[in-house]
């Protein structure tokens, strides 16, 4: 029997945030990202939505064993269903026979109005920018960025204390061009 696997779009593409593997790049049809608030958390997070005519970049993973307990608890407040059959593995090949892949996605009725009082968190876009950045390179990060809403949230610079319980340290370098990204797009970057 083979394992099932997942596309992951966020932290997930962070392949220091996880255990699974072998992982490949992947792109599917018919998603975009969003920052969202959620009832269930006091913090915006990505959030994958059907969107048919765009396509976003990520990582397919598979689950050994199908034994989703671990990744459904690391997702919580999310609810998994079918990615659809615009996935696409790079390179093509790579990963053959997927089906049923699944995508973990916020269920609409759980969005929340959003607040300013709660922002998202830098070292959560740290994570997903370096996992981009490694995975396609800067164009990919620059992707990421257009691919997705909410970036009118404000963004709270936590850097120095981290809230997000995966955050990695990064380089200067890093630092310097994700701060001009955010900049860039006009992000209100809050100082702690």
């Amino acid at each position: 029997m083979n394992d099932p696997y997942f596309f992951g779009y966020g932290s997930l593409v962070n392949r220091a945030t996880h255990v699974y593997g072998p992982a490949y790049r992947a792109r599917v049809r018919g998603w975009r990202r969003a920052w969202r608030h959620s009832a269930s958390r006091g913090v915006p997070f990505l959030t994958a939505i059907a969107c048919p005519d765009s396509e976003i970049e990520g990582l397919v993973a598979p689950v050994p064993g199908g034994d989703w307990q671990a990744l459904d608890q690391r997702e919580t407040g999310y609810a998994r269903q079918c990615a659809g059959a615009g996935l696409r593995p790079e390179p093509a090949g790579e990963a053959a026979g997927l089906a049923g892949v699944q995508i973990y996605a916020v269920p609409k009725q759980d969005w929340a109005p959003p607040s300013d009082g709660a922002p998202i968190v830098l070292s959560y876009v740290d994570v997903v920018f370096r996992g981009y950045l490694r995975e396609f390179g800067r164009d990919g990060v620059e992707r990421f960025i257009a691919t997705t809403e909410g970036w009118e949230i404000p963004i709270l610079d936590d850097r120095a204390q981290p809230l997000y319980p995966r955050h990695q340290p990064i380089e200067e370098s890093e630092r310097a061009w994700f701060d001009s990204l955010l900049a860039d797009i006009g992000a209100t970057v809050l100082r702690r």
